[in-house]
């Protein structure tokens, strides 16, 4: 087994050390430039366009983002843990810069385009500078910011994340408060479970609401079927009886008894006609 190396110093890690790689892009575009003049951020165009006066392309190189957890029993998740970003000759490997992701200002994204970023690498001796990077696809550049949004999450950089502790710089200190929190969180945890002494009551009113209702309708029932009608043709009558219709024989043998008494209307009505119903020429039952 490989014993594990550093990628930014080149010295030998514990051989207990796991180093995880979260990204790769075989060839991203380096290039050289100007220094941040405005809070408005990097803008791409100015070092990309052929026709701008700063632009530089430097050469296409490797890009790899590396974690690396070494033991510590020190520490309170037993180990630190770090990433850096790599840059790479694509043909032999050879580092060309790295840069610790201790903060968030380490890489930013160019205000004018997703595929564009500005990264702060420490070269050797501890020189720093800011590269641009370009990728040529926009899915790569997704993915890159992807791994350094997980990379953020373990390293404590975002709110909410376990961060683990890191060898150096802020973000070691961040990550450890994180780990603090969360412990202080759980040890504050409710008891729920009953004292001595404490009782729970459960008051039921729907019981004697319904009975008592149940009551009041049955009372109001009895009243309601107890009444007597009234007698027909009586003073308390709303509504007085009406005597049947006659019948036909009956109207006939009227009409009957009419002519033979000599009486000649000068028209009849029929009992369709007494009943308010039209039977004449344009009637209904024509």
């Amino acid at each position: 087994m490989a014993t594990p190396v550093d990628p930014t110093t080149s010295l030998p890690l514990p051989q207990d050390s796991i180093q995880r790689i979260l990204h790769v892009t075989s060839a991203v575009h380096v290039y050289a430039i100007p220094p941040l003049t405005t809070t408005k951020g990097y803008s791409a165009s100015s070092w990309t366009h052929p026709s701008a006066p700063t632009a530089q392309q430097i050469f296409t190189a490797g890009l790899r983002v590396m974690e690396t957890a070494i033991p510590n029993p020190a520490s309170p998740t037993g180990e630190n843990v770090k990433t850096d970003i790599l840059l790479e000759d694509p043909k032999t490997g050879e580092l060309f810069a790295a840069a610790p992701y201790t903060t968030p200002a380490t890489v930013e994204q160019a205000n004018d385009s997703s595929r564009f970023f500005a990264l702060r690498v420490i070269g050797e001796g501890g020189r720093k500078a800011t590269l641009g990077l370009g990728f040529e696809e926009r899915s790569e550049a997704l993915d890159f910011g992807i791994a350094l949004q997980e990379a953020r999450k373990v390293l404590g950089m975002e709110g909410g994340a376990v961060g683990r502790e890191i060898g150096a710089g802020a973000a070691g200190k961040v990550g450890k408060d994180a780990v603090m929190r969360v412990k202080a969180k759980e040890a504050e945890k409710k008891d729920w479970s009953l004292k001595e002494g404490e009782t729970i009551t459960v008051n039921i009113g729907e019981k004697g609401r319904r009975n008592g209702r149940a009551e009041t309708e049955k009372k109001d029932s009895e009243t309601l079927f107890s009444l007597k009608p009234p007698a027909p043709g009586g003073s308390g009558s709303s509504m007085p009886f009406l005597p049947p219709p006659p019948s036909a024989s009956d109207v006939k043998a009227e009409r009957s008894r009419s002519r033979s008494r000599g009486v000649t209307p000068e028209k009849e009505k029929t009992p369709a006609q007494e009943m308010g119903f039209d039977d004449g020429e344009f009637g209904e039952f024509q």
